[in-house]
């Protein structure tokens, strides 16, 4: 019976989460203090029944219950116990029941730590959350129910897909849905404040951690998802520009717009449209996303196949919480305000083009991903949008944003002297022009795109260092302070500056391996030797393995570089039993300045092997860029501003210090 109670505390879910989206909503409508305290314990009965029906689902894989269809279709009685855990989000029910999860967990979360700000506020926050899981809800027991029976049930099951059998794959779509999910409470925060007419500097402070976090989740599962193509598809890339990729990396853009934004709203007063804007935005996008992944409409290694009907109702639900979203901020607009004035240079200005220019890349991401769709949907053809034209178009949109990243630090609130700023950082300029120049005279090979994404890199990290001196030793000042100031510079800062970093590692990490990356396709039987990039790659052995539900095809190579030996690679040709498809398992030996790469491909006639053999300098700063990122956004939320009972908006002079943005 366990499939059936578990059908049954989703009604019963439903039935919490529109309580929850209708009771606070309609107390703070009223000024009803005792139907807004009800949402707090409506969203701790909603967590309680989400994990309910999350273990309920859990216990059916780990039993191998093949009588209920979503088990039957996602797992196997040989499928080891993590993967049979992971399955429970490796079709489309079940990843829809983690995403409920998520939101339920975010809504706790936020009932928990919201005591210190007003009921009325904290009531429509909670609401709109509720509302957001009714739509969910109503799309899994409409459409997407993991508890339907199978009469008579499986004899055994279709296996977990194997390209979901990786240990990154059973983190990446928790990490990926807790970013995700997390622009809702953002998104929660914004309509609240449209309802109750309070987008101030409180609403601002209140909002930043909470965005930082989905943004801090949604870095980590992107960067997880690219780990994991590069190791498990064999061919040993990071980012193909897939639409299931993009989809994930466009909330990111938006999102760290939105970060930008609120550090205006907040120390300004400024920018409120713009906040309002990009936060429902996020949360469209993320909602955009799950449309495309689950309507059937793309092809791609990321997406579940299913009906087209499910997409529909993605579609409605997108229609009616962004439609519902901008007739609220429409309405609002008019009393929204401008803020305060500013300068045409001045930290204001940057700060706006900083979200003018993620503003577009989003847009250029959007436009590629869904003009071929719109295309074939209209009988116009198919065609096919790829990394020339994504690479070229968010190379010249990333440029002038990197240089504003530098400057935007060192700019102060409300106006500046533009030349004043210039003597400040024309040593930075010149010694990232001849840092880029120097690594790339090292290696041998110039490039003008090389020359720019290692000059951007570089530019980040020199202007940060032009930052801190000025905090940390200002003129006139004496070097026996620098500790004193060092502990006066606020975690957020300290944050902006490790995040910053991490782009800067990510940009060098990028420039180097699209440059230097060298590949090589060999036909190689045991005994013999190949050398890429001054490494000989020797098979010494080919030996037949079993897995728990696949038998695999193992070459073992050895790796010397001069007469050192580097280590032994031991790359797999799988064939899984069940699902009968040939996967790839690459052997890799990595440390911080290079990997090298080995992947089987197919064997000839010979005996021998296709292998394909490369060279990939830096690629770990791309991940580690990424953990950087992730760094700084922990430091920003653990900033001790956003844990004060009272938050004032505080409006410094035109000569004040700068402060963190």
């Amino acid at each position: 019976m366990i499939p059936e109670l578990g059908h049954l505390v989703l009604f019963f879910t439903l039935a919490t989460a529109l309580a929850l989206g209708v009771v606070p909503l309609w107390g703070a409508y009223r000024d009803r203090a005792d139907l807004m305290a009800l949402a707090r314990p409506l969203a701790w009965v909603q967590m309680v029944f989400v994990v309910i029906a999350f273990a309920l689902l859990t216990i059916s894989f780990v039993r191998d219950d093949f009588s209920v269809l979503y088990v039957a279709s996602n797992s196997n009685s040989a499928l080891p116990i993590y993967y049979r855990i992971a399955a429970v989000w490796g079709g489309h029910e079940g990843s829809l029941l983690l995403w409920m999860l998520m939101l339920a967990g975010w809504t706790l979360a936020v009932a928990s730590f919201s005591s210190r700000m007003p009921l009325p506020f904290v009531a429509r926050v909670l609401a709109v959350m509720g509302l957001i899981s009714v739509g969910f809800l109503l799309f899994t027991l409409g459409t997407s129910n993991p508890f339907d029976r199978l009469i008579p049930a499986a004899a055994d099951g279709r296996d977990l897909n194997p390209l979901l059998q990786d240990s990154g794959m059973i983190f990446h779509p928790p990490m990926l849905y807790m970013g995700y999910v997390g622009f809702a409470v953002a998104f929660a925060f914004a309509i609240a404040a449209l309802l109750g007419g309070n987008l101030d500097a409180a609403w601002a402070r209140w909002t930043r951690p909470w965005t930082t976090a989905a943004w801090v989740f949604l870095t980590f599962g992107i960067g997880l998802g690219s780990w994991w193509a590069y190791n498990e598809l064999g061919w040993g890339g990071w980012w193909f520009w897939d639409p299931v990729e993009n989809a994930s990396f466009m909330p990111w853009l938006v999102g760290t717009a939105l970060i930008h934004s609120l550090a205006v709203t907040e120390k300004r007063g400024g920018f409120k449209a713009w906040t309002v804007w990009l936060a429902i935005l996020a949360f469209s996008l993320s909602l955009l996303g799950t449309f495309l992944v689950r309507s059937g409409v793309l092809s791609s290694v990321h997406a579940f196949a299913t009906d087209p009907s499910r997409g529909m109702f993605i579609l409605a639900f997108l229609v009616v919480a962004v439609g519902s979203s901008l007739a609220l901020f429409a309405w609002r607009a008019p009393k929204i305000g401008l803020g305060q004035r500013f300068g045409l240079f001045s930290r204001e200005t940057l700060l706006l083009t900083n979200n003018m220019m993620l503003a577009a890349a989003c847009g250029a991401v959007l436009l590629g991903t869904l003009y071929p769709l719109f295309l074939d949907a209209l009988g116009m053809g198919k065609i096919s949008v790829g990394p020339p034209y994504f690479d070229v178009v968010f190379a010249l949109l990333m440029a002038p944003l990197v240089v504003v990243m530098g400057i935007g630090p060192l700019t102060r609130w409300k106006d500046d002297e533009p030349w004043s700023l210039l003597r400040r950082v024309r040593w930075a300029f010149v010694l990232s022009l001849l840092a880029a120049l120097g690594v790339q005279a090292v290696y041998g090979q110039f490039g003008w795109a090389t020359t720019g994404g290692l000059w951007m890199a570089f530019w980040i990290i020199t202007t940060l260092m032009v930052d801190l001196r000025q905090r940390l030793w200002p003129a006139g000042g004496q070097a026996s302070q620098i500790s004193h100031r060092m502990g006066q510079i606020p975690l957020a800062m300290w944050g902006m500056f490790v995040a910053h970093v991490g782009i800067a590692v990510f940009a060098f990490g990028v420039a180097m391996v699209r440059t230097y990356d060298v590949e090589r396709d060999v036909k190689m039987a045991v005994g013999d030797t190949a050398v890429v990039e001054g490494y000989s790659f020797k098979m010494l052995g080919l030996r037949d393995v079993q897995g728990p539900n696949y038998v695999a095809a193992q070459s073992s190579i050895e790796v010397r570089q001069g007469d050192k030996l580097v280590g032994t690679l031991l790359p797999e040709k799988r064939q899984y039993r069940v699902q009968q498809n040939p996967m790839t398992e690459s052997g890799v030996d990595s440390n911080m300045f290079r990997d090298l790469y080995v992947s089987m491909g197919e064997q000839l006639p010979s005996g021998e092997w296709v292998l394909r053999l490369q060279v990939k300098p830096f690629i770990t700063w791309i991940w580690g860029g990424c953990l950087l990122m992730m760094l700084g956004g922990v430091l920003a939320i653990s900033d001790k501003r956003y844990r004060r009972v009272s938050v004032r908006s505080r409006r410094p002079a035109a000569n004040a210090e700068p402060e963190p943005a």
